[in-house]
């Protein structure tokens, strides 16, 4: 299997990755970790899925056995797994984690000691070292130079305060009422415990995880339940997580999603009234829809693109200075408190801003500015021929070009997918050439 996408390793639990990969990427890490050993710990966490108790146990075997000591805390966020690792003092973290992927799927998400995800010089290393017998073998430890690992169920708390911490001192959510869908995932326990603390009324949804039912019908990737308990309850708001809560989705008051570049422009526009917008530039992806660039020029905000990605999005926010990024589909970066998506902690900072202007979640975010037509796809496919090489591919991108269309054609970096964008000004336009596109694609790859 391709050992790193976009975002770590990923793949169907018990057959790309089973417990003798897991446990074979565990060496690899601990390997490659050793070069750069300060307190000889690496962190382990896991979001709800059943088969995480097979790929930790295994991890963890392969983590001692070239001599790591291992911390493990259970169900947690990414994002905690980030933060942890670094405040702990830890020489690497991983979180064991499919994020938005069904049940059956599983992955590794792999930090540094900074809490960053790792740099890809680091990720080939890595799948280098995976399929080097004689380096892993010669790397095991004997006697006492075998590491060990312990499990501590109370670091949650530190996570807890962190993100408290980025909520204005001065604000509370008393008198507001959410409804929180938690995607049956890594969220479940701590993501009502922080809005309960600061006040919220909460109404909890996909917060019983039995670790089939992760990402089932609910959170970030099926937000109609929420949409619909949002107007039954008259909430004020409606969020929804991932699976590894490092997503957010937001429902306004009405029940409607709110789209995720319309979300960053709103959050763009907050930190710069807070002058807490460094540089005045924010990060975003190749996704995002061109309305959200020529809206924030209005305000005097830069707008930069990276590749699909929060870790790309991370790259260029340090290349250039600003403290502000995200993509389209819900990974939202406040560089100042976090180095990866935080559903959580972009939640709190929605809803500052909510209360900070005194608006509905509607007028905060849904009506803020009207999205160019956009065509969007993603089609199952078996394999993921160079693009470059499918017979008529470039006619037909110099086709949607010579329309004055923007366009990003892509393979999924987690799933067997290629992902289709489509974008222009002219609705018709944009529709008629999307389904071209589809059918193009399918003729061509099947």
């Amino acid at each position: 299997m391709g050992k790193f996408g976009t975002d770590g390793i990923r793949g169907m639990a018990g057959k790309d990755i089973d417990a003798f990969m897991a446990m074979r990427v565990g060496m690899a890490v601990g390997i490659h970790f050793r070069s750069k050993v300060k307190t000889n710990r690496i962190l382990v966490g896991k979001d709800t899925r059943r088969s995480g108790y097979m790929i930790e146990n295994a991890l963890v075997s392969g983590l001692t056995a070239v001599g790591y000591d291992v911390i493990q805390i259970g169900p947690m966020p990414t994002p905690a797994i980030a933060f942890l690792t670094e405040d702990m003092r830890c020489d690497a973290g991983v979180m064991i984690t499919a994020s938005h992927n069904p049940y059956y799927d599983n992955g590794l998400k792999i930090f540094n000691s900074l809490g960053n995800k790792l740099e890809k010089s680091d990720e080939i290393a890595i799948s280098e070292i995976i399929d080097n017998e004689e380096l892993i073998r010669s790397s095991f430890k004997t006697g006492s130079q075998i590491g060990r690992s312990k499990r501590i169920d109370d670091v949650i708390g530190r996570y807890i305060v962190h993100i408290k911490q980025s909520f204005p001192q001065n604000l509370t959510l008393q008198g507001l009422r959410v409804v929180l869908d938690c995607a049956n995932g890594a969220g479940y326990i701590v993501a009502p415990t922080i809005l309960q603390e600061l006040g919220a009324e909460v109404i909890e949804l996909a917060v019983n995880p039995n670790g089939f039912n992760i990402n089932t019908d609910c959170g970030a990737m099926h937000p109609e339940k929420l949409a619909k308990l949002v107007k039954e309850s008259r909430a004020d708001i409606g969020i929804a997580l991932d699976g590894d809560a490092d997503r957010i989705i937001v429902v306004d008051e009405l029940g409607e999603v709110v789209d995720g570049d319309k979300l960053m422009g709103a959050l763009a526009i907050y930190l710069k009234e807070q002058k807490e917008l460094r540089s005045d530039d924010i990060v975003v992806t190749s996704m995002s829809n061109g309305a959200l660039d020529d809206f924030l020029q209005t305000k005097g905000i830069s707008v930069h693109r990276s590749d699909v990605g929060d870790k790309y999005v991370m790259e260029l926010m340090r290349k250039i200075g600003s403290n502000f990024g995200g993509e389209q589909s819900g990974h939202v970066i406040f560089s100042d408190f976090a180095k990866t998506g935080d559903g959580l902690l972009s939640a709190l900072q929605v809803l500052a801003y909510m209360l900070d202007t005194n608006l509905k979640a509607s007028e905060a975010l849904t009506s803020l500015f009207e999205l160019y037509p956009q065509y969007q796809s993603n089609l199952v496919i078996a394999d993921k021929p160079q693009l470059t090489s499918i017979d008529g591919y470039n006619d037909f991108i110099s086709e949607i070009e010579n329309q004055g269309l923007r366009h990003l054609i892509r393979y999924s970096g987690t799933e067997k997918k290629i992902r289709i964008l489509i974008e222009g000004k002219n609705a018709k336009v944009v529709e008629e050439m999307g389904q071209k596109a589809k059918d193009f694609f399918k003729k061509a790859i099947g």
